[in-house]
């Protein structure tokens, strides 16, 4: 990716975080880029394409600093410890991109399928771990969506209570949370 091009993405995703989807034009985000609103055009079709590309991009991101230091030889249960801790770390580092998990939701993407099939692929060390719990016996026989809802997920929600300061949670309490989301996991 060329720097103007991450420029302009990163300018977007500021420009969302602030100003939401209605408050974004393309004359905003070529001033936040530092670069000539035409210039936007030699990246980007239009502003569905730019942000088809920002939520791609986002995507990857963050499925790449989750699937950080995984590998296949690894533990089933170390691979869980180590994704979770990566997105504890993503979130209360502030290694997450800045736009809100409401505000990526609802960005326009290129559609259901593609979408799913894009997830599949970026999260695929994800899935596969599932995946081989559950072919062991070890995991709960559930979607692999549910399992990430009971068991990474919540990383993420304890984090931000944890940054805006609703409760502190210590190092034990936080081993303790994981340990609780592996026993979401695993049968009984």
């Amino acid at each position: 990716m060329t720097d103007k091009k991450e420029r302009i993405l990163q300018a977007t995703e500021e420009l969302l975080a602030k100003h939401g989807f209605h408050g974004l034009s393309m004359n905003m985000v070529a001033k936040e880029a530092k670069v000539a609103t035409g210039t936007i055009y030699r990246y980007f079709t239009d502003k569905d394409d730019l942000l088809y590309q920002l939520h791609d991009h986002i995507l990857t991101i963050v499925a790449q600093k989750i699937t950080q230091h995984i590998s296949d030889a690894m533990p089933l249960e170390q691979r869980f410890r180590t994704m979770w801790l990566n997105i504890w770390k993503m979130a209360t580092d502030s290694e997450a991109p800045l736009i809100n998990r409401g505000q990526f939701e609802n960005m326009p993407h290129r559609g259901k399928q593609y979408k799913i099939a894009l997830e599949k692929t970026l999260f695929a060390p994800v899935h596969k771990m599932f995946d081989e719990g559950k072919a062991q016996g070890l995991f709960k026989p559930l979607d692999n969506e549910i399992l990430a809802a009971l068991s990474l997920e919540p990383s993420a929600a304890l984090a931000r209570k944890h940054l805006t300061g609703i409760f502190t949670v210590s190092d034990e309490a936080r081993d303790a949370a994981i340990n609780a989301c592996w026993d979401a996991l695993i049968t009984h």
